[in-house]
């Protein structure tokens, strides 16, 4: 009887291992779902990954205009040519920097927009708000590292040339001329 007992435990403890060993089906169904969706999910942002590597960066933006308008340029002789426009002054522009590690920065800032001479004064009225609307998130968008350079202070220039020229209908900027400059 003893024998009986110890035999039935032995086999119920066998039994317990197979149950063990051989897991719930839908355990394993949730886990290989799970891992089909994580594969999923890793190939979607690899996908979105390599979409927003080929968008151009603005940096790429306006060394290609900067580009097609030296090639633009009949004269060959590789010396800059000064281009007639008339010159359109702003008002003075207070605007909030990017933050930084240090305290809160802003800039001041003074420009003149020199336009080409196809470009119609009533246009530069009219579009005034968009022109300041651009300059300021320009600004915005730097930190004072950045403006303290004049390299930074010229890609700025080059930055605010094509915010302004991509809305502009009859003309474009030709330059941008600093007045005032302050950064505190």
């Amino acid at each position: 009887m003893a024998d009986d007992d110890v035999t039935a435990n032995v086999e119920d403890a066998g039994g317990a291992d197979k149950k063990a060993s051989g897991g719930s089906p839908l355990l394993t169904l949730l886990v290989l779902l799970n891992t089909v969706m994580m594969g999923a999910v890793a190939w979607f942002q690899y996908q979105s990954h390599l979409a927003e590597s080929t968008k151009p960066t603005l940096q790429d933006i306006v060394k290609a205009e900067m580009e097609k308008a030296t090639e633009g340029s009949p004269d060959d002789s590789g010396e800059a040519r000064e281009e007639d426009g008339a010159l359109f002054p702003l008002e003075t522009f207070t605007a909030n920097l990017a933050q930084g590690d240090g305290p809160r920065r802003f800039v001041r800032l003074n420009a003149v927009l020199k336009f080409s001479k196809s470009s119609s004064e009533e246009e530069f009225k009219a579009r005034k708000p968009q022109i300041r609307d651009a300059i300021i998130r320009t600004l915005n968008s730097k930190r004072p590292e950045e403006l303290l350079k004049v390299e930074g202070k010229n890609y700025l220039k080059e930055e605010i040339k094509a915010a302004i020229n991509a809305f502009m209908v009859d003309g474009h900027v030709i330059d941008v001329f600093y007045v005032g400059f302050q950064i505190n």
